[in-house]
């Protein structure tokens, strides 16, 4: 009996144990994993300033701050979904708010109540939603941001875009913006961004998140997936799953 060929999933979290789990998920999903890490996490040495909010909005956050012996004092801990309070706790913070919606407008929902005349820290990537400071200031707060990290793209990201251009991609994986645009950046220097845009209307464009979606449908991606639960295993299942059938056709 013929084996089924497996279907070919592009996936472009951080080259770290993120991307490890990403590949070891997508297999144990049937898929045959594509990993090409779009963003690499360069420190900048900084940590929180003090302040009677402080916010985390990512895991790297978390454990650089971790890492650099960083403590809240007496600060209310806001983190900006579960992954991010999992790893809080895992560090040893103390979280006292997660917002229900695991995004900046769910993030400012949760606070605008509570941070009227007071010091709010963000303490995140390079790359972070002006809605989250913008939120803040509207709600009263005095905000302040520190970047931990900067996100850039890694010099050897690209074999996902030539694959897609040869409409060799069964599904793609984005859980940024910042994914989207380096991914087609490196399309447009190759001069194949037209026929990256062809090889992915075949094939299941996944999305963690609307701010993700818009990205990538203003940028000329036909979105397939948005998962109501942001995270990265909702969003790899519903994606194999909603390419297996036109797959196997």
């Amino acid at each position: 009996m013929r084996e089924e060929p497996r279907l070919r999933v592009a996936v472009f979290r951080p080259a770290d144990e993120r991307i490890e789990n990403a590949v070891e998920l997508l297999e144990s999903l049937g898929a045959d994993p594509v990993p090409d890490p779009m963003l690499e996490v360069h420190p900048t040495g900084a940590t929180p300033a003090d302040a009677e909010y402080v916010v985390l909005t990512s895991k790297t956050g978390v454990e650089l701050a971790a890492e650099a012996g960083w403590q809240p004092g007496a600060a209310t801990l806001v983190a900006i979904g579960s992954s991010t309070a999992d790893a809080m706790c895992e560090a040893g913070y103390d979280v006292d708010i997660v917002p229900e919606e695991y995004t900046s407008a769910g993030l400012v929902e949760a606070m605008a109540g509570q941070v009227d005349d007071a010091t709010v820290e963000v303490a995140r990537s390079d790359h972070g939603s002006p809605v989250l400071l913008d939120g803040l200031d509207a709600a009263g707060a005095d905000v302040h941001e520190t970047v931990l990290y900067e996100l850039v793209r890694p010099g050897a990201a690209g074999e996902s875009v030539e694959l897609a251009a040869d409409g060799k991609l069964d599904a793609v994986l984005f859980t940024s913006s910042l994914t989207v645009e380096h991914f087609l950046d490196i399309a447009e220097e190759r001069g194949i961004r037209d026929a990256v845009l062809e090889g992915l209307d075949d094939a299941i464009v996944g999305v963690i998140g609307d701010p993700t979606s818009k990205t990538a449908e203003a940028a000329g991606l036909s979105v397939d997936v948005v998962p109501e639960t942001i995270g990265f295993e909702s969003l790899a299942a519903q994606v194999v799953e909603r390419a297996a059938p036109t797959h196997s056709e």
